[in-house]
């Protein structure tokens, strides 16, 4: 009977100790999980508002974050790739009007490049009948092309050249215009008030606005 006494009291002991050496958990949450309320730590005293105010704000806080809907992971890479869908769609939309506009403007370009290469060559080759028309004129003050085939081929000619907007400059009686009028000679004149070409010793011409070569005038200034 001894030995059973000496066990039990070695049981309670071994109890004793090993409860003792078990870990104590103890609950420092201010907020009741279960029921969402604020929790009063024994002891406070009620003359602390500062800790009650931050007791509440803590509270709400943590209620607020309760109520806050956490999107799936599902949900979040539907969005993010319908995110990045439509920044892809608007990105390639931009690169395409701008190719449209750069499109365009070439387009343009070579519009004008090729109006500009169409007028020079016109040009050319107008620059290059003036000779011929200088003997046409000649001729004519001669009277070698009063009739006969050559001068039928003459006006033909010309007119041909009038369709490429060709014009002669060979007016007299009109104002000096330095513009398209060169004076080789200059003498004075009755009855004028302004510089006025009296003679043309030859023919000017012109293309649209464009003068291709000035007339050689005499000019009649006031006396």
């Amino acid at each position: 009977m001894p030995h059973h006494g000496n066990e039990e009291e070695h049981n309670s002991s071994r109890d004793q100790s090993s409860k003792r050496d078990e870990p104590v958990i103890r609950d420092h949450r201010k907020v009741d999980p279960v029921t969402g309320e604020a929790r009063h730590p024994e002891g406070a005293q009620s003359s602390a508002p500062d800790a009650d105010s931050d007791g509440d704000a803590l509270a709400q806080a943590e209620e607020i974050l309760n109520q806050v809907e956490v999107p799936a992971e599902e949900s979040v890479a539907q969005g993010v790739a319908a995110g990045s869908t439509t920044g892809e769609a608007a990105e390639l939309k931009n690169d395409l009007l701008r190719l449209q506009a750069e499109y365009v403007n070439y387009r343009k370009r070579v519009e004008r490049d090729r109006a500009v290469a169409g007028e020079m060559a016109v040009i050319g080759v107008l620059n290059s009948l003036l000779p011929v028309l200088d003997d046409v004129d000649a001729a004519r003050q001669h009277g070698d092309l009063a009739d006969g085939p050559f001068a039928a081929i003459a006006a033909k000619l010309e007119n041909a050249l009038k369709t490429y907007g060709l014009t002669r400059i060979d007016e007299t009686g009109v104002e000096f215009d330095p513009t398209i009028h060169e004076a080789l000679i200059q003498q004075p004149g009755d009855d004028i008030e302004v510089d006025t070409v009296s003679q043309v010793l030859r023919s000017g011409y012109k293309s649209g606005e464009r003068v291709l070569r000035a007339a050689q005038v005499i000019v009649a200034v006031p006396a």
